[in-house]
């Protein structure tokens, strides 16, 4: 485990997954285009029916470390010096299925855990009895309801916090050495325990990034999504030696 890493250490792996973006053909943006399309369906059935949303969101989870796998194993092609393939890529996962599709399980369990507590904390600070969810939403982010907004948000950074501390390496440590699903868990979380400082930043990183990839245009995931992919191989690289 690698402990002492600069504060500017993400800004290093953004540089080296630009890198792997570029010298891979941009191959990656492959799996920014498939991120892209799940956000673009995510937000299309939320405005048609947003009842369905949940169980979107959820797949989204559950597919989503087998996605990223592809990213990784791009970058690692290129560590190992092979030339750069889509194909293998898409089917890397299949070296340590078990592990990565239970830490896929464990991911969807803790966004399920998430959205039930939301919508109960939402239903407590609706005046309504039978709200809609576009009004109750409406009427609970007013400005009247500062206590509740301060109360989900605090409620909402924990179980990100918890996902964030499960997830930093954990993809890349199982797809590369093949380790069990709670090794790569608490590899994951040593190394933010070791390195606070540059993995939080890397948090906050990958929340503006991706952040302002689906406020502005849900088209600029194929490119900042592979990037976060190629740079978060680098980080797994730097913190876990």
């Amino acid at each position: 485990m690698a402990s002492g890493l600069p504060l500017t250490a993400p800004f290093d792996w953004l540089a080296a997954g630009w890198q792997d973006f570029r010298a891979t053909g941009f191959r990656g943006a492959f799996y920014g285009l498939v991120f892209a399309l799940m956000g673009l369906a995510i937000f299309m059935i939320y405005e048609t029916r947003w009842q369905l949303t949940m169980g979107l969101t959820a797949g989204f989870f559950l597919l989503g470390p087998f996605v990223c796998t592809g990213l990784y194993e791009l970058s690692r092609q290129r560590e190992r010096g092979e030339a750069p393939s889509l194909p293998a890529s898409m089917t890397c996962w299949k070296r340590n299925l078990g592990a990565i599709g239970f830490f896929a399980a464990i991911l969807t369990f803790l966004m399920i855990v998430w959205a039930r507590v939301s919508v109960v904390l939402f239903a407590l600070a609706s005046t309504t009895e039978f709200p809609t969810m576009h009004s109750m939403i409406g009427q609970i982010v007013s400005p009247t309801n500062l206590e509740f907004l301060l109360l989900w948000t605090a409620v909402g950074f924990v179980f990100a916090s918890l996902v964030f501390a499960i997830s930093v390496v954990s993809v890349p440590l199982m797809l590369d050495r093949r380790s069990d699903t709670m090794m790569a868990i608490f590899s994951s979380a040593r190394a933010l325990a070791t390195n606070p400082g540059p993995v939080y930043l890397w948090a906050l990183l990958i929340v503006a990034i991706i952040g302002a990839s689906l406020l502005l245009w849900f088209g600029l995931l194929i490119v900042t999504a592979p990037l976060i992919g190629h740079a978060t191989w680098h980080a797994y690289r730097a913190l876990i030696r």
